[in-house]
């Protein structure tokens, strides 16, 4: 019975850990929800939205970057911008819905749109998200959109050979805001 309540106590803590190494790992994006709470502070506990400019609002900190941020920064950036006005803040801060991690898949797909990455997500997973090709697809002609910066940049994605063993480079890794076209 011992062997059961550990065995049992070890599975919850290996499931505990993995979530937090993930919530440490995602970096946030424009749409994401955010709680926030100062612990002993009941007037500074707010559920916020990370801004298009990649910004937070919370009361006595102003604003707080959080694009690109892992909610372990947003919550040290906010603990500091709190010691002005509180002694030794206890922030926590947790991601309540991943809205801002978008993808889009356009073009000749069963199913076209948006759709949220709750995980990584490679070229060949979103297709399939979208349903899969439609018949009049050109499979070797597929791109992924990224903007990096202010410049747009132009990935191939050569699903032909990608389904052949081949090529498997091409599959590449989503990013938030990627656009997957499919002529």
């Amino acid at each position: 019975m011992k062997s059961i309540v550990n065995t049992l106590l070890f599975g919850i803590a290996l499931i505990v850990s993995g979530a937090v190494l993930a919530a440490d790992r995602y970096l946030l994006n424009a749409g994401d929800v955010l709680e926030i709470s100062v612990w002993n502070e009941d007037s500074l506990q707010k559920t916020v939205i990370v801004l298009p400019d990649g910004m937070v609002t919370f009361p006595l900190a102003g604003e707080v970057e959080a694009q690109g941020k892992t909610v372990a920064d947003v919550q040290a950036a906010l603990k500091q911008q709190l010691k002005d006005y509180l002694t030794d803040p206890v922030v926590t801060v947790s991601v309540v819905n991943v809205d801002g991690n978008n993808i889009h898949v356009l073009g000749k797909v069963l199913n076209p749109g948006n759709f949220v990455m709750s995980k990584p997500l490679d070229a060949m997973q979103a297709l399939s998200l979208a349903g899969g090709l439609s018949p009049y697809a050109k499979e070797n002609n597929i791109i992924v959109l990224r903007r990096i910066g202010d410049k747009q940049q132009a990935i191939p994605v050569h699903y032909g050979s990608i389904i052949k063993g081949q090529d498997l480079t091409s599959n590449v890794m989503l990013k938030s805001g990627d656009v997957i076209v499919i002529p």
